[in-house]
């Protein structure tokens, strides 16, 4: 079985940069109930430090990122907010979710 856990990085796409310094907040959705698991800022490469979940906590379930974008762009752009819901299983192995964002846009994809 595959060791699973979760990664994610930010790439600003309008200057062709790393997205530093945003904050990044990790839920566990339960029902109508959204629980914090943890939240991390994007180093100087737009990735968190450590991962958001790693393989020895990973809990399988539905989860939503956060990603707190507004203030990267200096409130210019049109987005503030981008949350992206997501279904992590046991034995998947790496789940990576980058974001790539402008003001006013942005794309993601499982990424490796």
């Amino acid at each position: 079985m595959k060791a699973s856990a979760l990664t994610t990085h930010i790439l600003d796409t309008a200057s062709g940069r790393p997205a530093q310094g945003v904050r990044v907040e990790l839920f566990r959705l339960q029902g109508e109930a959204r629980v914090k698991v943890t939240e991390a800022l994007t180093n100087a490469d737009g990735r968190t430090d450590s991962p958001l979940m790693n393989a020895a906590d990973f809990v399988a379930g539905t989860y939503e990122l956060r990603f707190h974008i507004g203030a990267h762009f200096g409130g210019e752009g049109f987005l503030d907010q981008v949350p992206i819901v997501v279904t992590l299983r046991e034995g998947e192995g790496h789940y990576h979710v980058p974001l790539l964002c402008t003001p006013w846009s942005y794309a993601t994809y499982r990424g490796s």
